[in-house]
Formats: structure tokens, C-alpha cells, sequence
């Protein structure tokens, strides 16, 4: 049984790590996730999908893709880490590398902003563009996608300057 006080440091350690706004940030995409998989259809068990919400990893982050055509396809990202908060948008236009369509490459263009923990540069905002260059698969039968990407950036004001570190392996339920 774990000692009450070791319990409270882990309890402390994590909320040191983790803002208001992250936790009200996962609360919303939770509801959200929560809501969608009550509308999941047939749809998700080709090889297409519509709309893929999940995690994406480096940093950890939440994501949502939809299609507004059979080839572009809108990507919101909220990215939590050490630093901060992240918050992307990236249109994505999608090519097949297979022909069954189950693979597929992208490439676009995108913004983010992002807010720093007062640790870092004082806590605050910074604005940027945004690349992406990456890889898509939807699984046959059965509504899983996944995706591997980079993301480059270049934020400008006081914390100008280029990050190739961006980016990340998602995995999102299809529908």
C-alpha cells in the first residue's frame, strides 16, 4: 500500500507539471472524444475516413483531422509539454502512394500559437508558421489511423527563430 505522503508528492510533482489550461484543455477534448465514438459509422471500416480524433506523440498532444475534400484535409493540434501549451492548425493535402488509398502522403502549410509556463521566457505568447510533411495510413476493417510526421516552424517577436523539432506519431479513431 503506497504511504499517504508519497502519494501527495506524486500528486504535487504532476500538478507542477500540468496548468489549469492543460487540464481544462484535456477535459474538452475527453467530452469530445467521448461524444464522437457514440457516432461512429460503417464509414470507418474503408479505407477512407472523414474525420480521425486522438493523440499525437513528440510532444504529447491532442488531434483532430477532417477532410474538406477528398484530398485536403484541416488538422487542429493542441500540444502540451515542459514549456507549455501549443496550439496548431495545418491544412493538409493528400496524395496516395498505394492504390488502395490506405497510404498516403502529405504536405501543407499551417500557424500556431503558443503559451510558455512562466519558467520559460517569462510566460509568454508566440506566434508562428507552420509546415507539415508526413505520412497517413488507415487501417482496413477496422476505424484506426495513423500518422507520422514533421512538423518544421519558425515563431516570430521575442521568440523568433526556427524549430525542426516539431512533429510526431498520431493515433486517432476514424470515422
Amino acid at each position: 500500500m503506497i504511504h499517504s505522503s508519497v502519494f501527495q508528492n506524486l500528486l504535487n510533482n504532476f500538478r507542477k507539471g500540468i496548468s489549469n489550461t492543460h487540464i481544462k484543455l484535456l477535459f474538452a477534448f475527453l467530452s469530445l472524444f467521448a461524444f464522437t465514438i457514440q457516432s461512429v459509422t460503417g464509414q470507418a471500416n474503408g479505407n477512407a475516413y472523414k474525420t480521425a480524433i486522438g493523440v499525437k506523440f513528440y510532444p504529447t498532444g491532442v488531434t483532430i483531422k477532417s477532410f474538406m475534400k477528398s484530398n485536403l484535409a484541416f488538422e487542429a493540434i493542441g500540444y502540451f509539454w515542459e514549456k507549455g501549451t501549443r496550439i496548431t492548425g495545418l491544412f493538409e493535402y493528400h496524395y496516395s502512394l498505394v492504390p488502395s488509398g490506405r497510404l498516403k502522403w502529405y504536405i501543407g502549410p499551417g500557424a500556431h500559437v503558443g503559451f510558455y509556463n512562466k519558467d520559460f521566457f517569462d510566460g509568454g505568447t508566440s506566434v508562428g508558421i507552420d509546415g507539415v510533411l508526413g505520412l497517413d495510413y488507415k487501417f482496413p476493417g477496422i476505424p484506426i489511423n495513423v500518422s507520422l510526421d514533421w512538423q518544421p516552424s519558425y515563431e516570430f517577436g521575442n521568440y523568433a527563430g526556427f524549430s525542426g523539432n516539431w512533429g510526431g506519431l498520431g493515433f486517432r479513431l476514424a470515422f
